[in-house]
């Protein structure tokens, strides 16, 4: 008599074979690390964002932190690249970049794109990509301009800097580094970059981080990252904007400490210079401006001692004049900023700035190459 569907089935058998299945599955993930990441929604079914996905409260911002850099740039309006008829400026740096409390026509490249500038050798209107990605560390800003010279073929690259993205020990502190370890191999393997100044290192993922099943928070992210993705488009919302916040302090201690550094000690060597060179020598073929971003000089209680919160006098004037020379010895197109901007136009921190204090920004950049023949403004 022929056995029926039920009786042939054994269950048992059929868990083991699917769990074998599944750790068969896990292992070659492990063995061949497959990059999720790279097919999105964006810039097809829905807009691209004009700066990277970042936030905590994805329920109001439509936008959340996640830290695979190719979902991150799949989401952004820089996916359509290259394009041919365009020259197009890369804009790197911290969350004064990215535009913390900004809308995304008042960050520094959407105010750049309302100048409407060409550039003058080719004729071609200039179109700036907004690549700047909270957290202070030139590490991070390394690992998005390597990716993004690999991929979009940019015509120039503007990459602003403050002294705490500078310093050595903060190399690798951003949890995006953390969570990247095979680019920090990569650079330091491509760019012979070596990190044994900093505070921290980077570990590598261990064989269960790289299975699927490590890996299931990271994908479930890219896949949420698409929902927020049909909420960004519909609303143009990608960051929650509170109703108040606390200032950046004005009136400040009395206080001459920066981190573990006496009075008059800071040095080149404690800077990590040799990555902006790295990311200037990653692409010798096109201009390269770094500028040194504006900060918040207060007026109040002990401002003749601090700058602000982050910076007493002594140190950031050392910073200046180490990066001056710097830029000397290393033939940078160096533009120091660092004064730009009154302390009113400065909002939750002494780097982040207003509408009225970016756009002052943009408009000394675009004067700088305007004076000097390089680009074109038009009415």
């Amino acid at each position: 008599m022929a056995k029926t569907q039920a009786q042939a089935i054994n269950p048992i058998r059929l868990l083991l074979k699917a769990l074998v299945l599944f750790i068969v599955i896990n292992i070659l993930w492990a063995a061949f690390e497959p990059q999720p990441g790279y097919y999105s929604i964006y810039s097809h079914l829905v807009r691209g964002r004009p700066r990277f996905p970042f936030g905590e409260v994805p329920q109001l911002a439509y936008n959340f932190t996640l830290d695979n850099l190719h979902a991150m740039f799949e989401s952004h309006e820089i996916d359509i690249l290259p394009n041919p008829n365009q020259y197009t400026v890369l804009v790197l740096g911290d969350s004064s970049v990215w535009g913390t409390l900004l809308l995304p026509e008042d960050t520094l490249s959407g105010q750049l794109n309302s100048l409407g500038l060409i550039e003058a050798e080719s004729n071609l209107p200039i179109r700036f990509y907004n690549l700047g990605y909270p957290t202070l560390s030139l590490t991070k800003d390394l690992m998005i301009l390597d990716e993004a010279l690999d991929e979009y073929e940019p015509d120039m690259v503007i990459w602003l800097v403050t002294l705490e993205s500078m310093l050595w020990e903060h190399q690798l502190r951003s949890p995006i580094v953390q969570a990247n370890p095979h680019k920090i191999e990569h650079l330091i393997n491509r760019y012979n970059i070596s990190f044994s100044k900093a505070a921290n290192q980077v570990e590598p993922l261990n064989f269960w981080q790289r299975t699927l099943i490590g890996r299931r928070r990271e994908i479930a992210d890219i896949i949420r990252l698409q929902l927020y993705g049909i909420l960004w488009d519909a609303t143009g919302i990608d960051q929650y904007y509170p109703e108040e916040y606390t200032v950046a302090a004005r009136e400040l201690d009395n206080d001459k400490a920066y981190y573990e550094y006496r009075v008059g000690m800071l040095t080149d060597d404690n800077l990590a210079t040799e990555l902006l060179v790295a990311g200037k020598n990653m692409d010798r073929q096109i201009p390269f401006l770094i500028v040194n971003e504006p900060i918040l000089i207060s007026q109040g209680e002990n401002s003749d001692v601090r700058y602000n919160f982050y910076y007493p006098r002594w140190v950031y004037d050392q910073y200046r004049v180490i990066m001056s020379q710097q830029g000397d010895a290393n033939d940078w197109d160096y533009f120091d900023a660092w004064d730009l901007v009154p302390q009113e136009e400065f909002t939750n921190s002494a780097i982040h700035l207003t509408p009225d204090g970016t756009n002052l920004l943009a408009e000394h950049l675009a004067d700088c190459f305007v004076e000097r023949g390089i680009w074109i403004t038009i009415d």
